[in-house]
């Protein structure tokens, strides 16, 4: 399954790229003229076991600060450029050359922050039994507009139940999403609050 998976990672991941060379360079132009340099946002966020890597996405926010030099909250830098290409998933696309390295699958949790792992349950920490992905089942099943805990089970159902077959459905409901440009939380925002961990009284119910 692991290497059959690989195989298929970089195969398609090589062809969208090809397939998605006009929208990529249109997204980069874009985000060039709106938000300047750099085009791109780096971050490191945990792989597979946790092991960290940088990930890669087009910027869909600006660098303002505060009077002391602190980013504002992403929703005030959050710019409505930023919105329309969150929507579309847009910003993602980045991310096919991290498959193609192999720091991340098509499919698989969705690698969040490096400091939300000494905030996970031991449940929740199963996520990280595999490596990460571009979509995952949590995407096709609320994404955003669902509760992190919500999103950590799926999570973890797919841990246990991942196969070829699961993949390309996640795959093919992630395209109808995005054409139906699905994904916005409950407060109408494309941005997930952060996770400050599971209360016990969450963890036994």
């Amino acid at each position: 399954m692991i290497y059959i998976k690989r195989i298929f990672d970089f195969i398609v991941s090589t062809a969208a790229i090809t397939a998605l060379s006009v929208p990529i360079a249109v997204t980069a132009v874009i985000v060039k003229r709106k938000l300047g340099s750099p085009v791109l946002f780096k971050q490191e966020r945990p792989g597979l076991h946790g092991k960290p890597f940088y990930v890669y996405k087009f910027r869909t926010m600006t660098d303002e600060r505060d009077e002391n030099g602190d980013l504002l909250p992403d929703d005030v830098r959050l710019t409505k450029t930023g919105k329309t290409i969150r929507k579309l998933s847009l910003d993602e696309l980045p991310q096919l050359f991290n498959v193609i390295k192999g720091d991340l699958s098509l499919v698989g949790p969705r690698p969040l922050l490096m400091e939300y792992l000494e905030l996970y349950n031991s449940e929740q920490a199963r996520r990280h039994e595999v490596k990460p992905g571009i979509t995952g089942w949590a995407q096709v099943n609320g994404r955003n507009a669902i509760t992190w805990e919500e999103k950590f089970k799926l999570d973890v159902w797919y841990v246990d139940h991942q196969s070829f077959w699961l993949d390309l459905k996640i795959l093919l409901l992630t395209i109808l999403k995005v054409f139906k440009s699905e994904g916005i939380n409950q407060n109408g925002q494309a941005t997930m609050t952060k996770f400050k961990g599971t209360s016990e009284r969450s963890v036994k119910q």
